[in-house]
């Protein structure tokens, strides 16, 4: 429940109910858009209820005629796209087309006496971009806030034809309804309905992460994208590396929050005392890069308090008394009325000591305990279906914030990788960072688009230039970059295994013009274009055809069980059952050919390992131009660490990936080519996505199936749910896969991480290297062997599990829809018609 909602029950007379609405999770959005059905359940006394039902009914009106209501903004340009032209909407026009389209939905907005539905919502959903060119930002400063506009309540132009959003919310009202009327019988075919409406609800949410150095504009970028000032703390303030922020829609209510998670007391008494330790260890080393981090993460959350003292002592409870969230392992939550308010409270979560800006007076940081902070928006069309995830470049030495990094990095849809224009092509952080987590974002994740963003394309020297000559000049350099770019990217031979050149696209933007539009015009800097990208990324189409899909079939399924139909099914269970068993034999098939392919490569891959392994480690233990004296610092951190050191600032070195390298190449194509992440393409070749009953044929046979039309529709769309339902599984199942060559070295090879660990003193640099060498000269060829069964064992298990959940649950449809008749099953032949309109509508 928001305040709206509750000032406006407080305003009617109806307080006694507000528990009862904010149980019922009843914001602005949801309040306009209540059915009689859904007032009757909130509101169960007669009087009380046709009162409120005329408020509500005032409130409609007075949101369709108050001029302030429909916009706040002033003039605010039009987006641009290839096909319209440019131009500015007015107040007063815009004004127009909302009275012009509103008189429309209240009359649509009617009762079936017979059903109790109401056949129309008020509120389209947020998260419609049906209309991507009528898109707005209000830029204005109110109250030191810019901010996107509300998506105020729209119908599509066309005639006779609803808004996605409206769609979905009607399906919605009519499938909680049908729930009601289900008998309350424990039976197999009464328990899957009930189950099945549940599982409509899906919440589709695409993940974009954005990575980039401190100082390349990455706060700004994405307060500019999203439309809030102050959001994201920008400026002289630096960033801590190890705190990922995530940027999402506040659905709750219409606060600025901040989610604050920590990691664990054990996971930082354990860090404590690798950092004490490594500071004895190195006290003559106080210039050195890793040494002035440590004692910076030590100083930034206890002072000097810290020095001299045991990792007991730091631990006390008065070093934590102002975040005992910490010590009880729960969130902190922050909670603001503006931006800017929410950014000056959590920035000692996030960054790293200041003097100024939105740190100033800040005494204690608490980063170092940070695991992750979650900031959220209210209101925010670019947010609805979307997180951004500002992310640390290589992840972190902390177990846990690693772990973290690795799984949302793996499941971005979408990466932004930020930098500077003046050293796009050159800047070195950004290409590492692109190419160290390259596997994580492709074969062993799910990411289909990489944005090279360069910001700051405004920045140019512009003395004794005219205005025409400024933006020349801003688009001279802006082509320069984008082919230097793309020119850099087409020689990472370790990225382009896993994307191809059509996945990568480069953009040069510029917050402030964006902003101030002193040389380039709004759809210049690009910052629409990203807009676009979030917008595409947050269209609820494929979530609203699914829900209405879904509920198509179950509708039908409910309405074929009631008629208790006397038609003999036998021939037709019969055809039904021959052709799942011929299907199914098809993608066992298919599915055994990519085994061999898979054991094939990963054969070739052990011998390449077998052959190479004392080159890989020569590279990892005996660096060249690097003196032992200063190595000997990284080798104790690799080994400490489990065979991974995370520089600061620098490539991550990985031991276990090394050793691991002949494995992935051996498999890389193959992979990519079985596990796709582009849009068009499919895993396994597509061979899921082709199992069909042929039920679409079946009904399309005149009247030789008319008696059992309704259960064809039925099973045709479990086909659709339980290939989609795979299809997130296998996008799941295959970075597990992926991962499992390198997890398994990794496993391999900590007993002598732990064994060179404990050497110290003189000649400890070469005693460690002597154990790693003799480990893997001793069990590197079972080593590599275990890897590659581990990887074909869990694909055999993939195999299994599909083919296992395909045929159990067509065999189980197949039963209930043509071999169960309903006991008390309720008629829902209006609700069926309805849903059928709305699914041709928007197929």
């Amino acid at each position: 429940m928001d305040d709206f909602v509750r000032n406006k029950l407080t305003e009617w007379g109806f307080s006694e109910w507000i528990d009862k609405f904010k149980d019922e999770g009843i914001d602005e959005e949801s309040l306009l858009c209540l059915g009689d059905l859904e007032i009757a359940d909130l509101i169960p006394k007669v009087g009380p209820r046709a009162k409120f039902k005329n408020y509500l009914l005032l409130l409609k009106k007075q949101k369709t005629t108050d001029p302030e209501t429909v916009d706040s903004s002033a003039q605010v340009p039009k987006r641009k796209h290839a096909d319209t032209p440019g131009m500015m909407d007015t107040e007063r026009t815009k004004r127009k087309s909302n009275d012009e389209l509103r008189p429309d939905l209240e009359e649509q907005n009617t009762t079936d006496p017979e059903t109790g539905y109401s056949s129309a919502q008020v509120s389209a959903s947020t998260s419609d971009t049906s209309d991507k060119g009528k898109r707005n930002l209000d830029l204005h400063d109110r109250s030191n806030e810019w901010q996107s506009p509300t998506r105020k309540p729209r119908l599509d132009t066309k005639l006779g034809s609803y808004s996605e959003g409206i769609i979905l919310s009607d399906v919605k009202t009519i499938m909680r309804c049908v729930q009601k009327k289900l008998p309350n019988q424990d039976n197999k075919l009464n328990n899957f309905l009930k189950q099945s409406i549940r599982d409509l609800e899906t919440d589709k949410r695409e993940l974009v992460g954005v990575f980039g150095k401190t100082g390349a504009g990455k706060s700004s970028l994405i307060n500019a994208i999203i439309g809030v000032k102050n959001l994201l703390p920008s400026g002289s303030v630096s960033a801590c590396t190890s705190v990922m922020i995530k940027v999402e829609a506040n659905r709750h209510n219409m606060k600025y929050e901040a989610h604050i998670e920590f990691i664990t007391k054990e996971e930082w008494k354990d860090e404590l005392w690798t950092l004490l330790n490594f500071l004895e260890d190195n006290a003559d080393q106080e210039n050195d890069e890793d040494y002035c981090d440590t004692v910076e993460k030590l100083s930034a959350l206890y002072g000097e308090e810290w020095r001299n003292k045991s990792a007991e002592n730091l631990m006390e409870y008065k070093h934590f008394k102002e975040i005992p969230e910490f010590l009880h392992s729960k969130s902190k939550i922050l909670t603001c009325e503006t931006a800017k308010e929410l950014s000056a409270k959590f920035v000692k979560y996030t960054r790293s000591d200041s003097k100024d800006g939105e740190a100033k007076g800040v005494k204690r940081w608490y980063w170092p305990l940070v695991k992750c902070v979650t900031v959220r928006v209210p209101d925010n069309d670019f947010l609805q279906h979307v997180t951004l995830a500002d992310l640390p470049g290589n992840g972190d030495c902390n177990k846990s914030r690693d772990k973290m990094w690795k799984g949302v990095v793996e499941s971005c849809s979408t990466v932004w990788v930020v930098t500077d224009i003046n050293r796009a092509a050159a800047e070195k952080e950004a290409w590492e960072i692109l190419e160290s987590a390259s596997n994580h974002m492709g074969n062993g994740g799910e990411c289909q688009h990489i944005h090279f963003i360069c910001t700051k394309s405004d920045n140019i020297d512009w003395d004794d230039q005219s205005a025409a000559g400024v933006r020349d000049l801003i688009f001279k350099r802006n082509n320069q970059a984008k082919e230097q770019v793309k020119q850099k990217f087409s020689k990472l031979n370790q990225v382009k295994k896993h994307f191809s050149d059509e996945c990568f696209e480069v953009f040069t933007v510029s917050a402030k013009e964006f902003l101030k539009k002193k040389h380039l015009d709004a759809d210049d800097t690009e910052i629409p274009k990203l807009q676009d990208i979030l917008q595409d990324l947050n269209d609820c189409h494929s979530e609203t055809l699914n829900y209405v899909s879904g509920s198509l079939g179950i509708l039908s399924l409910i309405q074929g069980a009631s008629r208790r139909q006397g038609a003999d099914k036998t021939d037709v269970c019969t055809e039904l059952e021959e052709k799942m068993k011929n299907e199914l034999y098809i993608v066992r098939k298919s599915m055994e050919k990519t085994h061999r392919s898979f054991e094939r490569c990963l054969s070739e891959g052990v011998e390449n390992s077998k052959s190479s392994w004392e080159r890989n480690l020569k590279s990892v233990l005996h660096p060249p131009r690097k003196k032992d004296k200063g190595f000997h610092r990284t080798l104790k951190c690799i080994v400490h660490n489990g065979g991974i050191h995370k520089p600061k600032g620098k490539k991550e070195i990985n031991l276990n990936m090394k050793l691991a390298s002949c494995l992935t190449n051996s498999i890389d194509e193959e992979f990519k080519k079985t596990f796709p992440n582009e849009g068009k393409s499919e895993p396994f070749n597509g061979i899921i996505n082709k199992f069909s009953l042929g039920t679409k044929r079946m009904m399309g046979e005149g009247q030789k199936f008319k008696d059992v039309e309704l259960q064809l529709t039925f099973l045709s769309t479990e086909e659709e749910i339980i290939k989609a339902k795979l299809n997130k599984i296998i996008r799941e199942r295959k970075k597990i896969i992926y991962s499992s060559l390198m997890r398994t070295i990794e496993e391999a090879m900590q007993e002598c991480y732990q064994r060179a660990a404990e050497f110290t003193g003189t000649g400890s640099l070469d005693n460690m290297r002597r154990t790693i060498e003799e480990h893997v000269h001793n069990s590197g060829n079972i080593m590599f062997e275990k890897a590659k069964n581990e990887m074909l064992n869990q694909l055999v298990n993939l195999k299994m599990e599909i083919l296992e959940k395909l045929e159990k649950t067509m065999q189980d449809s197949l039963e209930l829809s043509l071999k169960t008749d309903g006991d008390s099953i309720p008629d829902v032949q209006a609700e069926l018609e309805m849903v059928k309109k709305h699914y041709i509508e928007l197929m």
